[in-house]
């Protein structure tokens, strides 16, 4: 059965994304989570993996896809700045960025910091609306299952990786 292989498959990825899991616990400070350019670089290269892999495109589909891959990747390199400033911001000590900013100003920026998140989703929700028109019902099944495995089970590794350790044992 197809959801058979797409689930194996899915898990492959996700025992894949651990290490990179890891890696970012590795790399942070404080307990806050960062991950570097090359484990996001490897996170979204599998996110689109395994969303292609299942799709099993078919050529007349497969001219969708590079507008659909590049909207995921920019998305990606938008969630590494994001990330990159709230490192920047935990570094230099949140209480002291926040005293000398202005509380109008700040909420501005978030302001500005949402309507790019929402341009970029705009962006990638454009981009999937035409290989979505095509997909049998079949695809968009196994659209559905692969999305929701692959985000749930790299955050679950993420988070599994965030949470202390039982020193009693």
């Amino acid at each position: 059965m197809m959801i058979d292989k797409i689930a194996v498959a899915v898990t492959a990825i996700l025992l894949t994304a651990s290490p990179l899991a890891q890696a970012a616990e590795m790399s942070s400070t404080a307990g806050t989570p960062h991950l570097g350019a090359t484990d996001l670089k490897a996170l979204t290269d599998a996110r689109v993996g395994i969303i292609k892999a299942a799709l099993q495109l078919t050529s007349d589909q497969e001219k969708y896809w590079p507008a659909i891959e590049d909207a995921i990747r920019a998305r990606a390199k938008s969630r590494q700045a994001r990330l990159e400033r709230l490192v920047e911001l935990r570094d230099n000590g949140p209480l002291e960025v926040l005293g000398e900013r202005n509380p109008v100003e700040l909420m501005q920026g978030r302001a500005e910091m949402l309507g790019q998140r929402a341009a970029d989703l705009k962006k990638l929700a454009d981009a999937w609306e035409p290989l979505y028109k095509t997909l049998t019902p079949d695809q968009k099944k196994r659209m559905s299952f692969a999305t929701y495995a692959a985000m749930r089970g790299i955050r679950d590794a993420i988070e599994h990786r965030m949470e202390p350790e039982d020193d009693d044992d």
